[in-house]
């Protein structure tokens, strides 16, 4: 099995945060959302992965390296490719071209879930879906009455389904998607003047392949600050018998309530920290109260209250503050 990762998106949602940072790389809990998540494909899939391939924009070589050995610890040979224009999701997908051969598993770097991955003997691939109370914000998919999907609907004006596509495809054939994907492209056929993967999708349908919705236990969002902090708190719960304080973080007169994510170097001192709080390496907390946080490293929290904030590295708060959003090298309080 082959995994392709397209991440070359900006982010913009998330931003401060996604300002020196693409969103994928953005930590939770102790690990980039795109290290998650290729972990989880392969844990869930039980299927020995031969390569990933992570389709990029200029991350430049340390953030490549990373890449590849995450690939390596799970096993696989890595490999980069790059989309240096936003032309869609079928274009992203067509960069990883060598990687599209035998089963192939499609995933959007800005999601987690919980499935059974397994693909369906009889069908030519699993799309992974999630009811959502909102689907003209989402891409949909429209079954039959055997379950099959039959078509594909972009943020529909009206309700023809609410199964939304969360960016997770299992594909039996690479080498047949590659050729719908290939089509797109040569014909020019665009749509909001990108090449998107549901009209490749849409023709191998039409064509006379069985895709079949695949059921999601649960999907993490990291659209935008608050789906992040509260994603986060799932990741937290999710893993919490790993966490604990690091070894080499200092924690003087304070109170872990668990789980949390407390990184190497984090000094804490007359202070209580969680549930659901990730501080990252260097961090100093003093005096403080923390909940549901999402704080990145070397930063300095002193003589506050926080809870549901995500701060960026190098920043300085004090005093009370909720629902916060504060970037790199910034100052409150």
């Amino acid at each position: 099995m082959n995994i392709i990762v397209p991440m070359a998106g900006r982010g913009s949602r998330l931003r401060p945060h996604t300002l020196t940072l693409p969103k994928p790389l953005v930590p939770i809990a102790g690990k980039p959302i795109v290290e998650w998540l290729v972990e989880d494909i392969v844990a869930m899939s039980g299927s020995q992965v031969a390569e990933i391939g992570f389709v990029v924009g200029d991350f430049g070589q340390e953030t490549e390296a990373r890449l590849l050995e995450v690939a390596a610890r799970l096993g696989a040979r890595g490999h980069i490719f790059y989309q240096d224009q936003p032309l869609g999701t079928a274009h992203a997908i067509l960069c990883a071209q060598p990687l599209l051969q035998g089963p192939v598993v499609v995933a959007f770097a800005d999601t987690l879930f919980r499935a059974d991955f397994q693909i369906d003997a009889e069908a030519d691939g699993v799309l992974f879906v999630q009811e959502v109370e909102n689907p003209q914000a989402f891409g949909v998919v429209v079954t039959d009455a055997a379950g099959a999907i039959v078509d594909y609907v972009e943020k529909p004006a009206q309700p023809v389904s609410n199964r939304a596509m969360i960016g997770i495809y299992a594909f039996r054939e690479g080498e047949r998607l590659g050729r719908a994907l290939q089509r797109l492209i040569d014909e020019d056929i665009r749509n909001g003047g990108e090449y998107q993967l549901p009209d490749a999708l849409r023709d191998l349908t039409q064509a006379g392949a069985r895709f079949v919705p695949g059921t999601v236990s649960e999907w993490l969002d990291f659209g935008n600050k608050i789906a992040t902090v509260d994603s986060h708190r799932r990741v937290l719960e999710w893993h919490a018998a790993q966490w604990a304080v690091h070894p080499e973080a200092r924690c003087i007169d304070s109170v872990i309530i668990p789980p949390c994510c407390i990184a190497p170097g984090v000094h804490i001192e007359r202070s209580v920290v969680g549930p659901h709080v990730s501080l990252g390496a260097g961090t100093r907390v003093t005096d403080s109260r923390i909940t549901h946080a999402l704080v990145q490293e070397h930063t300095h929290i002193e003589r506050a209250v926080i809870s549901g904030a995500m701060i960026g590295n190098h920043a300085r708060v004090r005093g009370t503050w909720s629902d916060m959003s504060l970037g790199d090298y910034s100052e409150i309080g």
